[in-house]
């Protein structure tokens, strides 16, 4: 393909991103025919479709990811050589694009902030999404490389784990259980819960803890794919959740949320900084990478608070 162009492939990617040939041609400012022509060209120098019609739109084949992947890289290639010539001129700048997964969110400001301190000139982008559009963009090359509990499976990547991340049973103060010492997993039987959404990370392992117990659902139909909306449900008193100790860290010491001592409880996992196995990572990039695995798990909220459960718990397993 001696021919292909960056603008060619800058309409590629800019139909897999938005979908449409149509949306793709106003973004970049040319008719829609002209959009057509560029990636109809691409197609015969191949001999592959590069997308495929869906209800959802225009979505990449695995000829259009490779394209996606030739953009990517040209794209990391150019702005290393910026961050370069920046750093020769004595500026440390860049940009990096982070994804998180919605529980993130409460600790990976603290983690940009203190890298910014370090580095003023780098500019990060955070976008906050739940884990199946975070891997989506992850997949897409949308961003240099996200924070989250469940690395994916289904394509190439590379993770590295940089703190931990505790799953506690929360309800009010005032719950029936609350003050209770080793509570048995049954004596949940007829809790109502809340829930995260399918697919979630934390209602992966919801599911596993509470496997073999019958659960109830809370008798409120509300949005479960954000931790804020559950958690005043649970202060509520409508029911009770398994949640992220860093989601409920502050309520807990505030005395707003009364942290459950179930058996079996906290569930260790861990956090993962996951990017794509073929993802050139700048200068930029990897700085904040690096960052990440020496200081991230200082700013993780409430893991003395799980420790602090955990200790106790072996405690009285010792006596």
């Amino acid at each position: 393909m001696r021919n292909l162009s960056l603008k060619q492939l800058q309409a590629v990617a800019a139909v897999a991103r938005l979908g449409t040939m149509t949306r793709a041609a106003q973004e970049l400012n040319v008719t829609s025919a002209a959009l057509y022509a560029r990636i109809r060209q691409l197609e015969e120098e191949a001999g592959l479709l590069l997308f495929d019609r869906t209800p959802g739109g225009l979505k990449p084949t695995d000829a259009g990811r490779e394209m996606l992947w030739a953009i990517d890289s040209i794209n990391t290639i150019l702005e290393t050589c910026t961050d370069r010539l920046r750093s020769l001129r004595g500026i440390g700048g860049g940009r990096v694009a982070l994804g998180v997964v919605s529980t993130a969110k409460y600790f990976a400001p603290h983690v940009i902030a203190g890298f910014v301190k370090k580095h003023p000139g780098v500019e990060i982008s955070l976008s906050v999404r739940n884990r199946g559009q975070t891997v989506e963009a992850l997949r897409s090359y949308e961003i240099d490389f996200a924070l989250m509990g469940r690395p994916p499976r289904d394509f190439p990547i590379e993770a590295e784990t940089f703190g931990p991340h505790p799953l506690v049973l929360v309800a009010a103060p005032d719950h029936r259980l609350a003050g209770r010492r080793g509570i048995d997993r049954s004596e949940l039987t007829d809790e109502p819960f809340f829930m995260r959404e399918e697919g979630s990370g934390t209602r992966t392992v919801f599911e596993e803890f509470m496997s073999g117990v019958l659960v109830k659902r809370a008798p409120l139909d509300i949005d479960t794919g954000s931790n804020e909306t559950i958690k005043q449900g649970v202060m509520a008193g409508l029911g009770i959740a398994l949640l992220s100790v860093h989601a409920v860290a502050a309520e807990i010491e505030n005395g707003r949320l009364a942290l459950l001592d179930v058996e079996g409880l906290p569930i260790r996992r861990d956090w993962y900084a996951v990017r794509r196995a073929d993802k050139v990572l700048g200068p930029a990039a990897s700085a904040v990478w690096t960052y990440l695995m020496s200081e991230g798990a200082r700013v993780l909220p409430g893991v003395d608070i799980a420790r602090s459960a955990a200790g106790s718990r072996i405690a009285r397993i010792e006596r």
